[in-house]
């Protein structure tokens, strides 16, 4: 049988197992991928720790972990149009795509193009549609300045290199250490801590016109301070109350094919690097995963799993 990496219950890494599952059957409306790569997302471990995303109701253990993958279509659900078996695919794996066999929403699909690899587009479907979502859901003209927070993690950097393609002016707020990063995005580096608003204030003297949150709590309320217009607010950090509570928004996330083909597009065109620094087999997913939940890594990590 197929091997998955999955949680048997919520809790701490304890819950993981390496283990064999049956084949899933795709439904209506779904693809099943022989998985080649498959992202890695804070979000991983923070469903196994229990967190449920808004309207989402809690499924039977064992549960695969991961949001997003890549790979080739096996077979196609009923009613799916626009794929084949044998594509080339990648997208939102809402059962899970740390396996060697994935089901992907065909809606929030798309056709890799021959110039991207797996690997990268595998970090797709949530870092950079994310990101992207949230620029998008801005709307600031060009030549406006956009603060990110969180700008050195793998939403943050794809974040700093849409904004750039649109026109936009950066400042990244992250760590000390992740300054040379930041900055090699292109963007304006602001060290995060205490004394965030006089910083940014002073690297961006002509004011802030958007912030994209990725961090919450304390950081988000810092950075609404930044702002005249607090529509200009959006957040893939914090709860929908509190970023509502200083006048902005959660990032509506769109999980289209033409989002999705969109960032492809950004990759191939060279405006959008995914920065995956590390790759590790399956049969290491706990390694892949620990690494994202120290909170300390650099772009993306993904998980790429043999043919």
């Amino acid at each position: 049988m197929p091997k998955a990496y999955v949680y048997t219950r919520h809790g701490g890494p304890e819950a993981e197992a390496l283990t064999e599952l049956d084949r899933p059957s795709p439904g209506p409306g779904e693809i099943l991928i022989a998985v080649r790569a498959a992202g890695v997302n804070p979000v991983d471990w923070k469903l196994r720790q229990g967190f449920l995303r808004p309207g989402e109701r809690e499924r039977a253990f064992p549960m695969v972990f991961g949001s997003e993958a890549a790979g080739v279509v096996a077979e196609v659900g009923p009613d799916v149009t626009g794929f084949a078996v044998g594509d080339e695919v990648f997208g939102s794996a809402p059962a899970g795509g740390y396996a060697e066999y994935a089901l992907l929403t065909a809606g929030a699909s798309a056709h890799k193009p021959a110039a991207l690899s797996f690997r990268d587009a595998a970090t797709l479907p949530v870092a950079a549609a994310t990101a992207y979502d949230g620029v998008r859901q801005l709307a600031l003209p060009g030549g406006s300045t956009l603060l990110v927070t969180g700008a050195g993690g793998g939403v943050g950097s794809a974040t700093v290199q849409i904004a750039r393609s649109f026109g936009l002016r950066v400042v990244g707020v992250a760590s000390e250490g992740k300054k040379d990063f930041v900055e090699s995005l292109g963007a304006v580096h602001v060290s995060s801590g205490p004394g965030l608003v006089e910083r940014a204030r002073a690297a961006a003297p002509e004011g802030i016109d958007g912030v994209y949150d990725l961090v919450g709590g304390p950081v988000l309320a810092e950075a609404a301070e930044l702002l005249k217009d607090r529509s200009k607010l959006v957040t893939a950090g914090s709860p929908l109350d509190a970023v509502a509570a200083l006048g902005g928004a959660r990032v509506e996330r769109v999980r289209t094919t033409a989002v999705m083909a969109a960032v492809a597009d950004l990759v191939v065109r060279g405006a959008l690097k995914p920065f995956v620094t590390r790759a590790f087999p399956l049969e290491q997913a706990d390694q892949a995963l620990r690494a994202v939940e120290d909170g300390h890594t650099l772009g993306k990590i993904v998980i790429e799993v043999a043919e």
